[in-house]
């Protein structure tokens, strides 16, 4: 399957911490729905733009505050919310905790704090087995974390670290993840999942990936993992040989 962009919606009453914090989504490789002042217009915009989380200040002018609006979105649209606030009182962090928000940044915050909050709410998501909504007529959505991959299996979001990956083998569109316990398929070309992965793992083969932490023994033509022997191409040898001297 293609990767799927997150679409999120910002509302902030102060604009220059809006398009800041746009400018970081864009970055990050997220769609902004919208940069809203005001509470009042979000219902509006969620019918028409869908967005799949919501980045809500607490402190907005007007009638309703950001904890009210998140409150209303729970009931409406489950709409998984995180708060922006620079304050950070027990009394409004109590309060807001009755919205039931996936994540709370503090102001000022920077890209990675927002990174990290977002992929907070987004494993909270896949644990809970809520779908993105552009996905919801396709239940099977992989997404790959800094860390790990949420897979489709068995009617399940299944969380995989990287570290306990054996190797991937590319399987057309798909690729089978191979872990010391079980096997995997994720819907994923391997191109797009190799532009991911840490280090430690490398390209051996057109059609195979390794974990080199993982690597029992090498030979000119193939490597070992437990029982299983993969071949290696020669012209990935050189760089499988330099990376294992660096690790």
């Amino acid at each position: 399957m293609n990767e799927q962009v997150i679409k999120i919606l910002v509302v902030e009453d102060e604009m220059l911490i809006g398009a800041k914090v746009s400018m970081f989504l864009s970055e990050l490789g997220y769609e902004v729905t919208g940069i809203l002042p005001r509470a009042e217009e979000v219902l509006n915009h969620i019918q028409e733009n869908n967005p799949d989380i919501a980045l809500l200040d607490i402190q907005l002018k007007g009638e309703m505050d950001g904890i009210a609006l998140a409150q209303t979105l729970m009931q409406t649209h489950r709409i998984p919310v995180v708060f922006l606030t620079a304050n950070s009182d027990d009394a409004t962090f109590q309060r807001a905790k009755t919205a039931q928000p996936y994540a709370f940044l503090t102001k000022p915050f920077n890209k990675t704090d927002l990174q990290r909050a977002l992929e907070l709410t987004i494993a909270r998501m896949a644990e809970r087995g809520e779908s993105l909504p552009e996905a919801r007529a396709k239940p099977a959505t992989d997404f790959i974390l800094s860390d790990r991959i949420f897979i489709h299996h068995k009617d399940r979001m299944v969380k995989v670290l990287f570290e306990a990956i054996q190797y991937i083998e590319a399987e057309r569109n798909y690729c089978r993840i191979v872990t010391q316990t079980k096997e995997f398929i994720l819907s994923m070309p391997m191109k797009n999942l190799e532009d991911k992965l840490p280090d430690f793992f490398q390209r051996i083969h057109r059609s195979y990936i390794v974990n080199l932490k993982f690597l029992d023994e090498i030979d000119e033509f193939s490597v070992r993992i437990n029982s299983a022997t993969l071949p290696v191409s020669k012209s990935f040898k050189n760089d499988l040989l330099r990376k294992i001297r660096l690790a």
